[in-house]
């Protein structure tokens, strides 16, 4: 395949539709490790007791359906993505979930009254440690699985741009939310490797989730980095993550 129609191809791929968080579309041509921990897990068992269940970030709520069937009686989401919100409201109101617009990044209130919430759960969402420690009961439990900052380093590299969230680390976190008040349960970070098996899947991806990427990323833009790219056998970067669970004291 010669160079034009290589750059024809990814530029199909970065038009590919994506919506919610299904990344079907790459099925066979992505893998990323998985961290030592289950987010799942730590999630099921923080859920029993709980009267209300709080999903921040929901994306298109397919990972708050993996709960379900251990739903409390009062559930809601939230999600400041717009393209998503249609998507999760569609796939969350059959099963009495109430999806609210909200983006911790543009406004770090929290649209709930103090000490109204038993359980946040929170995965790669952006979030206000103070806010966290306002709205939930004493007692409640807040779980969140982060991406840590220096998350791809190496592929940012390769496009000669520095990742925007550096200071988002475990390091940096976990004092932010002692500091809220809240004791920390459990705390671990991790790094692991993302591997694609060809460029036009990595520019699914970087199309698929913009706030990853170069802020001015295209393909025409980038050709010269792609194409080299496009020259190695493995493209294989790696990835960090971290996980927090932290609950508000009763007294």
């Amino acid at each position: 395949m010669n160079e034009h129609e290589l750059l024809k191809q990814w530029e199909a791929e970065a038009q590919e539709p994506f919506a919610g968080w299904d990344f079907s579309h790459l099925r066979g041509r992505w893998h990323e490790d998985a961290p030592p921990w289950s987010y799942e897990a730590l999630v099921r068992a923080a859920l029993p007791g709980a009267e209300s269940l709080l999903d921040m970030g929901t994306g298109g709520g397919e990972k708050l359906l993996e709960f379900r069937d251990v739903f409390p009686p009062r559930v809601m989401a939230t999600e400041g993505y717009e393209p998503n919100m249609a998507v999760a409201a569609a796939n969350l109101a059959p099963h009495g979930v109430q999806v609210i617009a909200y983006d911790a990044e543009r406004d770090p209130v929290l649209p709930f009254a103090d000490d109204s919430l038993d359980c946040i759960i929170n995965r790669h969402e952006a979030y206000d440690a103070a806010e966290i420690a306002r709205v939930l009961r004493p007692g409640g439990i807040f779980c969140t699985q982060q991406v840590d900052g220096r998350d791809a380093l190496d592929l940012y590299s390769l496009f000669g741009v520095q990742p925007a969230y550096l200071h988002i680390t475990l390091g940096h976190l976990q004092p932010d939310l002692e500091n809220a008040g809240l004791i920390i349960q459990a705390a671990q970070d991790w790094a692991g490797t993302m591997t694609f098996t060809d460029v036009g899947a990595l520019v699914y991806y970087l199309s698929a989730i913009p706030w990853n990427a170069p802020p001015d990323f295209s393909v025409p833009r980038y050709k010269d980095q792609l194409l080299a790219l496009h020259a190695h056998p493995r493209l294989e970067f790696t990835i960090r993550r971290f996980y927090l669970q932290a609950v508000k004291p009763k007294s």
